[in-house]
């Protein structure tokens, strides 16, 4: 069997001690050696869409010769398949493109030079061409194709697994030092339990929007009956009871009940004007703004958020369903620029999309399969908008950029560089790069430039 698809217990064992090696830096704080003079706030914003996304219909090819290639494979799927509704677009050389119409409510922001594409990106050991793949000689991430496993390795940046924590929670250790004392949790899902925020150091929070903290069993009358319960609880979890694991409990708890407090002090003061869609994602993106508004009453200067949007698993009806999600996208997407712009740090906010994988070129009926890379949006004030960044795979079957005959994107661009490049401007050193993303050494560009 080839050992691309089944790494060696050595290989394995190898992998999982640079995680474990990184863990071990993180808890003893020396992976914060912050070389950047990062000062100020930053967020980074991750908007996962789970499913495997299909990127070949979030951007599309005009160039008459590979338009006509793109459409002669993609069959039924090929864009535009109804109507000539597609977003023109075009890269800073003059290459032209095509946005799907889905993504209206944030098309102008391409012009504007604050939305870009980063072209077939996904997870890679390192560099790895169709014919390496096909003869077993470059090691390849394990279970590829695969949901689950997959989504675990985007999260975490680990082409083996989790290694316990996610890239963007590693990202948050190394910049905790200048969140200073605050207790605020630095790294935040919005879309439950998330491996994405999970850090050696960091507290990481998973939030429902709209969903209330406070405690049940808490009221009480008279007033002074409740006062007296909400006394004794203090004493309970403020108590040392030199126990490790109830000190550990009693924090979180605590944690649990500052956080409420703040939340619910969201809508103190001046609202925001900006109005949210009424989706899940806008709900989701609508709650990252209301946080991100706290910043000065919470003394945060870094966070990260994780947010997420379920579906993109199209295996029918794909045009009418993606169609729908990237509309639902794109509007919650803008009204979170729009919101960054009203509090005036929209060059502070950098947000992005994520997907297990991307789809194959060739259609399966009205849907498509599990593929391998796909593109993905970035979006703000910080981005050298208006351009594509990585390498535009070729659009051919049993091309060179094809795992199998069905156009299974090989990625030419890895997910430690994409998030590595984000890392960089939230103010993570370049020498400590290679820590958060271990497999960073094995690709020649470690910053894309898609952020300035």
């Amino acid at each position: 069997m080839n050992d691309n698809h089944n790494p060696s217990r050595r290989r394995f064992l190898r992998t999982a001690s640079t995680f474990a090696a990184v863990a071990g830096l993180s808890q003893l704080g020396l992976i914060n050696a912050l070389a950047q003079s990062a000062s100020g706030y930053k967020a980074l914003v991750c908007i996962f869409l789970m499913g495997g996304n299909d990127g070949h219909n979030v951007i599309v090819p005009q160039t008459p010769s590979v338009y006509n290639a793109y459409k002669a494979i993609r069959g039924s799927l090929a864009l535009p398949d109804v109507s000539a509704k597609l977003l023109p677009v075009f890269t800073q050389d003059g290459t032209p493109y095509a946005l799907n119409d889905g993504l209206t409510a944030i098309d102008s922001l391409w012009a504007q030079q604050k939305l870009a594409v980063v072209a077939n990106v996904g997870m890679l050991v390192q560099p790895t061409t169709r014919q390496q793949y096909l003869a077993g000689t470059v090691t390849v991430p394990t279970n590829l194709f695969s949901h689950s496993d997959q989504i675990i390795q985007m999260q975490a940046a680990n082409p083996n697994g989790s290694g316990g924590t996610g890239w963007a929670g590693r990202v948050a250790d190394a910049m905790q030092p200048l969140n200073g004392a605050s207790s605020f949790p630095p790294s935040i899902s919005m879309a439950g339990s998330a491996l994405f925020c999970t850090g050696n150091i960091v507290q990481s929070a998973s939030l429902i929007p709209g969903f209330d903290l406070s405690l049940d069993g808490m009221t009480a009358w008279p007033a002074s009956a409740a006062a007296a319960k909400a006394q004794a609880l203090q004493e309970i979890i403020t108590l040392d009871s030199g126990m490790a694991v109830v000190q550990a409990a009693n924090k979180v708890r605590q944690d649990a009940l500052t956080l409420n407090g703040l939340l619910k002090n969201l809508n103190a003061g001046t609202p925001l004007a900006t109005q949210f869609p009424q989706t899940g994602i806008g709900q989701q993106l609508r709650q990252v703004a209301q946080i991100i508004r706290l910043r000065a009453s919470t003394g945060m200067s870094r966070q990260v958020f994780f947010c997420a949007l379920g579906g993109f698993d199209t295996h029918s009806s794909q045009s009418w369903a993606q169609w729908d999600l990237l509309k639902q996208l794109s509007a919650a997407m803008a009204a979170l620029y729009n919101a960054t712009a009203e509090m005036g740090v929209a060059d502070q906010v950098t947000t992005f999309t994520q997907s297990e994988f991307g789809r194959t070129l060739q259609p399966s009926g009205s849907g498509s399969d599990h593929g391998w890379g796909s593109h993905h949006l970035v979006m703000g004030d910080a981005v050298r908008g208006g351009d594509l960044y990585g390498t535009f795979p070729t659009l051919a079957l049993g091309g060179p950029d094809d795992a199998n005959n069905r156009g299974v994107l090989i990625p030419t661009t890895s997910i430690d560089q994409y998030g590595a490049t984000m890392a960089k401007w939230f103010g993570v050193s370049p020498a400590t790069l290679p820590q958060i993303f271990p497999n960073l050494v094995n690709f020649p560009i470690t910053d894309l430039g898609f952020l300035g």
